[in-house]
């Protein structure tokens, strides 16, 4: 299986390099950066009952080109001290997360129509999640890969809906010998599992309002590294956006801001069961968010 995955890595290494090269060597339709900054205070992590605050900061890079998209999303996350850095400090956990997705539109690349009833357009998706974190317990060290089809639909802004195979391990620190005293310290291989994907930025008509976020409803991922079966799990981000250009900056180089709300089922897989009296499997997080574009 971990020589499976290895190759998949490198298929998917390639993949990737390939479709960023012809975002290079083509012109881009379309091309946007953003900085910005999130925060909300009813987070919450598996095996830990309290509510934590976390202020997040990201860089943001999405374009379209000749034969498709791509996007890339960079956080850094830093949680209060109900979250805490090692065992010993007051210091809050630290974690950097890193999406790229990569879609090839098959529209695009046969320079034909694939329209039919609400659908606009089909595609192939490809990419990674990449996250570190320094925290009291787990110190993950996620790696995972994804693959699937997309479908592109005929709305305002955009909604595209993929059905997504997930490739995911970890390495945490060996304090998660803690749970299981047998667990080696190497990288732990989840079972292969799809995932539904459905990301989107809608307008209010003419208004400098738009309705964004993503959803993801994830299929149980086989025995987890401490021995628990894990169980399926949603987590839908939304947010409602508001374009400041006509006020401050201008079309291209603007700020936004607005309100996020994250609902977090089941948080890696984990249930109620799993956790038990310690809870954090599930959170409902309000945020507030600014982002500027340029």
């Amino acid at each position: 299986m971990k020589k499976i995955n290895k190759l998949l890595g490198l298929a998917f290494f390639l993949f990737t390099l390939l479709c960023g090269s012809f975002a290079r060597v083509f012109a881009e339709d379309f091309s946007d950066n953003a900085i910005g900054w999130r925060y909300g205070d009813k987070f919450r992590e598996p095996f830990n009952s309290q509510d934590i605050s976390k202020n997040i900061f990201s860089f943001t890079h999405a374009d379209s080109y000749k034969y498709g998209s791509n996007f890339l999303n960079i956080e850094e996350l830093i949680s209060d001290s109900n979250d805490p850095s090692s065992a010993t400090s007051n210091a809050g956990a630290l974690e950097t997360y890193i999406v790229y997705r990569t879609t090839l539109d098959f529209g695009k690349i046969s320079n034909m129509e694939f329209k039919f009833g609400p659908v606009r357009g089909t595609g192939f998706t490809g990419g990674f999640d990449f996250n570190n974190k320094r925290d009291a317990d787990y110190n993950s060290r996620k790696r995972m890969l994804v693959l699937g089809p997309t479908i592109m639909m005929d709305v305002p802004g955009f909604l595209n809906i993929s059905v997504l195979e997930l490739w995911e391990n970890n390495n945490p620190s060996i304090s998660a010998g803690a749970w299981n005293p047998g667990y080696p310290a190497d990288r732990y291989y989840y079972t292969p599992h799809p995932m539904l994907n459905a990301v989107w930025a809608i307008p209010f008509g003419s208004l400098p309002i738009s309705f964004e976020g993503y959803a993801n409803f994830i299929a149980a991922k086989g025995v987890d590294e401490t021995g628990h079966n894990t169980v399926p799990e949603t987590n839908i981000d939304m947010q409602i956006m508001y374009d400041l250009h006509g006020m401050i900056g201008t079309a291209k180089n603007t700020f936004r801001a607005g309100f996020e709300y994250q609902y977090w089922h089941n948080k890696f897989g984990n249930s109620d069961s799993t956790v038990a009296s310690a809870g954090g499997n599930t959170a409902s997080t309000p945020m507030v968010r600014i982002e500027f574009h340029f």
